[in-house]
């Protein structure tokens, strides 16, 4: 009796953990402010059953310079947004535009998970920047692009946060 109580607060707590991570997420959800920074996000399970056709990662507006990282199998689009004004970018070149989003298209199974790798050099402010996703799944999608009401109340669809701490970050 005791091993089967054991089993089943086990699959209890595992089940628990799945629910929790049934989101998009920043599988290092912290980085360092000013920093360069190379991290994933996580995409845990599909729409309802349904495989994951693209993701869809909108950078945001205080990061200029963000890259994705390819996968096997999958294909890459960088959206890019002008700027008002050139900005000085390291090495003496100026940026006229930045990555505004970047959308993944391959295929998901529902009952797997996977990364989607970005590198970015990271504004130098502290805080927590979202990252607003769209996963399009072959019937339906998920919209991650929620965020925290002003009351604590945490949305049902939240978007991944990168949370920047003080301390440059060179990964």
């Amino acid at each position: 009796m005791r091993t089967r109580s054991l089993l089943l607060a086990g699959l209890a707590a595992l089940a628990a953990a799945g629910s929790a991570q049934a989101h998009v997420v920043f599988v290092q959800p912290h980085a360092g402010a000013g920093g360069h920074w190379a991290g994933a996000l996580r995409v845990s399970h599909g729409c309802d059953g349904s495989a994951t056709t693209s993701v869809r990662v909108e950078i945001p507006a205080g990061i200029l310079v963000a890259r994705p990282q390819p996968k096997a199998g999958w294909t890459i689009a960088i959206e890019r947004t002008p700027l008002p004004e050139p900005v000085a970018a390291e090495g003496g070149e100026f940026l006229t535009e930045r990555v505004s989003a970047i959308t993944w298209t391959g295929r998901l199974p529902d009952d797997q998970f996977d990364e989607f790798g970005l590198a970015a050099k990271l504004p130098a402010t502290t805080g927590p920047l979202a990252f607003p996703v769209i996963q399009t799944c072959e019937q339906g999608e998920a919209r991650w692009t929620g965020t925290t009401a002003a009351d604590g109340t945490r949305p049902a669809h939240p978007a991944p946060i990168l949370t920047l701490r003080a301390g440059a970050s060179h990964h």
